[in-house]
């Protein structure tokens, strides 16, 4: 019985109920050249939580810092972020619009990190900072154009200790900013090798200073400081924090390899802070460790007690690295996710592409009617 579907139950996160576990996962869209979200971005969210959304964490805002966002080799980042009144007051229209359906809404705050190149985007006079000036992988695959590879690795430099400092409080400041405009949380991209990834990740980590060392539990000491000062700053709103085995610069990559590791990072987060962990996959479901069947997400659950975010390829045939501007056929896995959902496997269920290419992705998983596939035109989409 439809009153049954899991997908569509509510869910309490600290004094937050969000009436149904179906996500509207972050997406890059590359509409917000000044910093300031258009204004056809409040229907494009609102549109999307029309349709029986339980939560919408929105595309990458970068934090009130001027190393936190510039270009890529491929094009603009161009990412809004929580500077300014200009910048906030759009967010509040946004936030007002997606509530107003009866969704919950949380903003990404993002940190590029070692992906920015100098002297690039809003602030050209911002240098571009990791843990230890180290870009990534001698061989990063072709996800990067040539040029900008070429600039982004002569880029970087080792962050300072006052520059830390400056971060953390950025991101305790910008998240302030959010809930006053009206947010109902915090979504916390630590994920896909942009800043906070790259103090988890050993090649990039290599201070030996209090961010720093050998055990995964060190090197989760920086992101964990960000959740603090976040927490400080916004008292009982809930916290999602996003983490990826794998990297924009090595789809192969893994943090962890087994349970005991994966407790290892997580736990300073959850200590921290962190009240939902995005478990982001390429597939939501596949098996996270040699000799188990349960994903990451369910790992994550198994292992910290908390609230997870099964995310990766919901309603689509094929994962993120596969992606091209040929189209993406729809795929029936929802039955999955909502197998996942009634053995305590997750709690939320991310969906991306297929929300471009579906904006009434939850009436139409609500009724039973097929998803349209995922196409270039869908990517591009406005509306």
């Amino acid at each position: 019985m439809e009153k049954l579907d899991p997908l569509f139950q509510p869910l309490q996160v600290r004094d937050l109920e969000i009436r149904g576990r179906l996500t509207m996962a972050p997406m890059t869209r590359n509409y917000s050249p000044d910093g300031v979200p258009p204004d056809f971005a409040v229907e494009f969210y609102g549109r999307r939580a029309d349709h029986d959304l339980g939560l919408v964490v929105t595309e990458g805002i970068a934090i009130d810092h001027p190393s936190a966002i510039g270009e890529s080799g491929t094009g603009g980042w161009d990412i809004p972020d929580l500077h300014g009144d200009a910048a906030l007051g759009e967010w509040a229209r946004i936030v007002r619009r997606v509530k107003s359906s009866g969704a919950a809404i949380f903003p990404q705050l993002w940190h590029q990190g070692g992906l920015r190149v100098d002297y690039t985007g809003r602030h050209k006079e911002a240098r571009s900072i990791s843990p230890s000036g180290i870009w990534g992988p001698d061989d990063p695959g072709n996800f990067f154009a040539q040029d900008y590879l070429d600039r982004a690795r002569a880029s970087s430099h080792p962050a300072t200790d006052e520059e830390l400092a400056d971060i953390v409080a950025a991101y305790g400041r910008s998240a302030k900013n959010a809930i006053e405009a009206g947010f109902d949380g915090i979504a916390i991209h630590g994920a896909h090798g942009y800043l906070l990834d790259t103090f988890f990740w050993p090649l990039t980590n290599r201070r030996t200073d209090r961010w720093g060392g050998a055990s995964l539990r060190e090197r989760a000491a920086f992101p964990a400081a960000v959740v603090r000062e976040i927490r400080q700053q916004i008292g009982d709103k809930p916290i999602m924090f996003r983490f990826s085995q794998w990297k924009l610069h090595d789809y192969e990559a893994k943090l962890v390899t087994s349970p005991a590791e994966l407790e290892a990072l997580l736990g300073p987060l959850l200590e921290a802070g962190v009240d939902i962990f995005d478990a982001s996959t390429r597939k939501f479901a596949t098996p996270a460790f040699e000799g188990s069947t349960l994903s990451l997400a369910a790992w994550t659950k198994t292992v910290t007690g908390s609230l997870t975010m099964a995310v990766g390829g919901v309603g689509l045939a094929k994962d993120l690295l596969n992606r091209s501007g040929a189209e993406v056929v729809s795929v029936d896995n929802i039955d999955d996710a909502r197998a996942m959902l009634r053995n305590g496997e997750c709690d939320l269920v991310g969906v991306g592409r297929s929300l471009l290419s579906n904006p009434d992705f939850g009436s139409r998983v609500r009724s039973g009617e097929p998803l349209r596939p995922y196409t270039l035109e869908a990517a591009l989409t406005k509306v």
